[in-house]
């Protein structure tokens, strides 16, 4: 898997934790009695405790090898990889006074 890929999937999860959303790291598989796990968590209980509300589910694949997407920023035009442009968010933040 590529380098840039890996980390947009860690650092997505890692800003879904900061936001203390659930979130579940893991080898994904079934059991011979046809339950899923990740990790040693039964994905089953995990979801049960959302039953009857409206979810959103991000899986990323850790092994995926599919090249990442370059885009180009439509306000300073600048290449970037990630999410969103690093160097638009960085001065967002710098001019709202948080950094």
């Amino acid at each position: 898997m590529s380098t840039i890929r890996r980390a947009a999937i860690l650092k997505m999860a890692a800003t879904a934790y900061e936001m203390d959303l659930k979130v579940l790291r893991g080898s994904l598989r079934q059991d011979g009695s046809g339950h899923w796990w990740v990790g040693d968590l039964a994905l089953e209980q995990w979801l049960a405790e959302h039953a009857q509300e409206e979810v959103v589910l991000v899986l990323g694949s850790l092994a995926d090898e599919r090249p990442v997407e370059v885009r180009t920023c439509r306000t300073c035009g600048r290449d970037y990889t990630d999410v969103e442009c690093p160097y638009c968010r960085a001065n967002r933040i710098r001019l709202r006074g948080r950094a």
